[in-house]
């Protein structure tokens, strides 16, 4: 071990995700302390049991001398001993991003990550070879102290590419453009702008956006030319959502209910769209869209609204928080669904939906619609509250669609083995052609096939 090389000695080190485990490993041996320096990334978190353990100490033994290493001193300090750096990810564990601030008032600033003092003592150091900055702030810590993170960001770094900040309440008051920057992520964030103008000026490069939980925007309005993969999770409701990317390939947005909904983004490929209602919505012809993931509330209606698109090969619907006799204003059924995607050769229904099918289900107007010859592969995940039912709803798709090869169904694990086992014989008597494919679900868990 003594006789190691540095340079493999410096690649074990490369190797280790935690700047803490890093640091043992330099107590530990003289060598590892010796080339720690040329490392160029530290990732940095701070656990629950460390906030509590130093928050004890300072409650019990506050005139006695302070014997946990505050949290910013040890990252300042790992700041200090490399040369370069070019990846920095700070924050807290998930644990303690959970606590909440009605369990505790926290009104210091020992883990107030985003803190603009605290960043302008590190980021200059660091900023010139700096690619990519994750900032994970503690939100008792932050959600009343406006924080000009941004600013100083898009002053220094000019390098930069990808930028990660969660829990924080941001300002992007004089902000500068960052041309360099191709990758976004703001998560639970509070601002306070009317709209996203400022950052749609400052980030035009972007190819990459994540907001997820991002709350105070009243007329939220995405307008990135270059953007090509988005995720748009919108906390609160606001009034009108807007969002132009001629560049978009992938888009998931989930909103809950907005009085209006505007999407123009004509290249767009993959879409998974999840919202309650919408009272206005209105899509540019989708030109290029192939894989289509709808979740609502009203799916009936939300397929009545968009657009007729002939692209769609392959189709996931769910209705998200149905329950059983809530039908009224939805009527979701598969007519619809081959009326408005009627190139689907992939379908695949959740088990909300299908628990809404079912309960539309009408045998006549089941055997009205013409057969689909084009799908191929159908999968629907079933509860069999009422196995006959169930059957007979299975029956309608299958002998519909003429054309089907592949057929997954997936049980619920609560379901009683020999009802399960009855309805899976009855299947595969009734269409001894298909090949089949058995599997079993739960909420929160991974499909587990039965056979494949």
């Amino acid at each position: 071990m003594d006789k190691l090389p540095e340079a493999i000695a410096l690649d074990i080190l490369s190797r280790l995700d935690d700047s803490a485990d890093v640091a043992r490993c330099r107590l530990a041996w003289k060598t590892f302390d010796t080339v720690s320096p040329e490392l160029r990334s530290i990732n940095l978190h701070c656990s629950l049991k460390r906030y509590i353990k130093s928050r004890s100490r300072l409650s019990n033994s506050s005139s006695s001398p302070q014997s946990i290493t505050p949290f910013k001193t040890i990252f300042l300090n790992l700041v200090s001993n490399l040369r370069v750096v070019e990846s920095v990810c700070i924050g807290t564990e998930k644990p303690l991003r959970d606590v909440s601030y009605d369990d505790v008032e926290d009104e210091a600033d020992d883990l107030y990550l985003t803190d603009g003092d605290f960043v302008k003592e590190w980021l200059p150091r660091v900023c010139g070879a700096l690619k990519s900055l994750s900032i994970s702030d503690f939100w008792i810590q932050s959600c009343w102290r406006r924080s000009d993170l941004l600013p100083l960001v898009s002053s220094y770094c000019h390098n930069l590419l990808e930028l990660e900040v969660k829990n924080a309440w941001l300002s992007v008051d004089n902000m500068n453009p960052m041309p360099m920057l191709t990758t976004l992520t703001l998560e639970f964030i509070r601002l306070d702008d009317e709209d996203l103008n400022m950052l749609n000026k400052s980030f035009p490069n972007l190819q990459l956006l994540n907001l997820v939980g991002v709350g105070g925007l009243k007329l939220p309005r995405i307008h990135l030319i270059n953007l090509k993969t988005c995720h748009w999770a919108v906390s609160n409701a606001p009034s009108s959502l807007t969002l132009i990317t001629p560049n978009l390939i992938t888009l998931r947005l989930e909103c809950i209910r907005p009085t209006s909904l505007y999407i123009e983004a004509p290249m767009l490929i993959h879409l998974h769209l999840a919202l309650d209602h919408a009272d206005s919505f209105v899509v540019k012809k989708f030109q290029n869209l192939k894989t289509l993931w709808l979740e609502s509330l009203y799916m009936g209606s939300l397929l009545l609204k968009f657009p007729f698109t002939k692209t769609v090969e392959s189709l996931t619907v769910d209705s998200r928080k149905w329950v059983r006799g809530a039908v009224g204003f939805s009527k979701f059924t598969l007519e619809k669904v081959f009326t408005v995607f009627p190139s689907v050769n992939s379908l695949c229904i959740k088990s909300s939906a299908w628990s809404e099918l079912e309960t539309c289900y009408d045998s006549e107007s089941w055997e009205t619609w013409d057969g689909r010859k084009g799908l191929k592969t159908f999968c629907a995940y079933l509860l069999l509250v009422d196995p006959l039912l169930t059957f007979s709803s299975v029956a309608s798709v299958l002998d519909q669609c003429v054309g089907l090869v592949n057929v997954s169904l997936i049980i619920h694990r609560d379901v009683v083995a020999n009802v399960s086992k009855s309805f899976i014989s009855k299947c595969m008597a009734r269409w001894p052609g298909v090949n089949w494919r058995w599997g079993m679900w739960r909420e929160g868990m991974e499909v587990s096939w039965i056979t494949n």
